[in-house]
């Protein structure tokens, strides 16, 4: 088994596990993948890509965003927004999404000049227009209709159950009325509605965004919009790709003809599937009639599979598709901690693992390690980035969650 032109089994054999590898090649393609779609349309030039960092806040990947140039952050804590800063974002750089602020976070954030400031309550705007008056903010708004992979609920911002997110249509006039009093100016319209959709549920994002020109339109000040993230990628062999140029016409249809700059924030689609989990075997039995096949990781670690229902699919380093399928075996991939939704899949066709020590979860780039937790004192790993190939060599570097208290 390759990752990003190195034998996993040697990746392996300097790293241990469980550590999560990222490739940096990926990472880049994925950007510019983005960026060519976008640059084939009537958007070109008119378009800001923001990572969204809660995907993914290893700093030796915000360096090699930085590096890479021509793209901003997304943030959403003072600690993300400090981060980004020392691995070389400009605060102008940084669009910052503001929920649920407390006094300290505020005193925080307004020492960093240039910082935008999205307002995702009535509370946000108050609060920095009392710190930071006769300055631009955005508004981020909730249409109250959401998207997400499959129409998963765990993943959606907006629908018929009321959110914490963004300001709904019957609260939005009382909110530009709180701007208006400390003078500050809405530039932008922010929303961020739902995660992981794929090419089926555009038909469901051009909805959304229908129902979010509403917003725009009762703001004669507004410049921008961010169209929020959400760009998902396959998950199982069923799965296709996203279209970006259908994603992208869906944006056309509703901005080509407007005076406004777009912004959008993906996570997912840039780091998730540029990582893999290495992971060892523990055990292997069978209890009743289920085989278990269990790891040394836990749901702590990743959490996605146990908080949102999204597969990782788990890898064998031998070829399965080299086996006929009737020499497979049905089993559970299961992770160390004690507690019964620690399963990373439930009935994974895999080859004879008997005499095989490892595995990999894929899809492992994004909500993963971002997420991890010190649950039953497991949360230590590592993480390495290989860097887009130079010459005749690759860099790494490594660096250690630290969680022994």
């Amino acid at each position: 088994m390759q990752f990003a032109e190195n034998s996993v089994k040697d990746l392996i054999s300097e790293y241990g596990t469980p550590t999560f590898v990222y490739s940096g090649q990926r990472i880049i393609d994925n950007i510019q993948r983005l960026k060519t779609a976008l640059d084939s349309s009537e958007l070109q030039s008119r378009y800001t890509i923001l990572y969204a960092m809660k995907a993914n806040r290893f700093q030796s990947l915000l360096q090699l965003l930085q590096n890479y140039g021509s793209i901003g952050i997304d943030a959403c804590s003072p600690n993300e927004v400090a981060r980004a800063v020392k691995s070389g974002f400009r605060p102008a750089q940084i669009s910052f999404t503001a929920g649920s602020l407390s006094k300290n976070d505020l005193a925080r954030l307004v020492q960093f000049n240039g910082l935008f400031m999205d307002c995702d309550s009535i509370h946000a705007i108050k609060a920095w227009g009392e710190l930071n008056p006769k300055s631009n903010i955005g508004i981020r708004v909730n249409p109250g209709i959401g998207v997400s992979r499959e129409d998963n609920d765990r993943l959606q911002y907006a629908g018929d159950v009321t959110t914490k997110f963004g300001i709904y249509k019957e609260q939005f006039l009382e909110a530009l009325q709180c701007a208006a009093q400390y003078n500050l100016k809405v530039t932008k319209i922010h929303f961020h509605t739902g995660c992981g959709f794929l090419t089926p549920q555009l038909n469901q994002l051009d909805q959304v965004i229908e129902a979010c020109l509403w917003f725009v339109d009762s703001c004669s000040d507004v410049t921008t919009v961010n169209v929020g993230g959400g760009l998902g990628v396959p998950h199982n062999a069923e799965d296709s790709p996203l279209a970006l140029a259908t994603w992208v016409s869906v944006l056309v249809k509703h901005f080509a003809h407007r005076n406004l700059h777009l912004e959008m924030e993906p996570g997912e689609y840039i780091v998730k599937d540029a990582g893999i989990l290495l992971l060892s075997k523990t055990f292997l039995e069978t209890k009743r009639k289920t085989l278990f096949l269990g790891v040394d990781a836990g749901f702590n670690i990743a959490p996605e599979p146990a908080y949102y229902k999204l597969p990782f699919q788990p890898v064998p380093l031998t070829d399965p598709f080299d086996l006929p399928k009737e020499s497979l075996e049905t089993m559970t991939v299961v992770g160390n901690i004690n507690e019964a939704l620690d399963v990373w899949y439930q009935n994974a066709l895999l080859p004879n693992m008997k005499n095989q020590d490892n595995l990999v979860l894929i899809n492992s780039g994004a909500y993963s390690s971002s997420m991890a937790s010190n649950h039953c004192m497991r949360g230590a790993f590592k993480e390495v980035l290989l860097e887009p190939a130079s010459g005749m060599r690759q860099a790494r570097s490594t660096e250690y969650l630290s969680m022994a208290h």
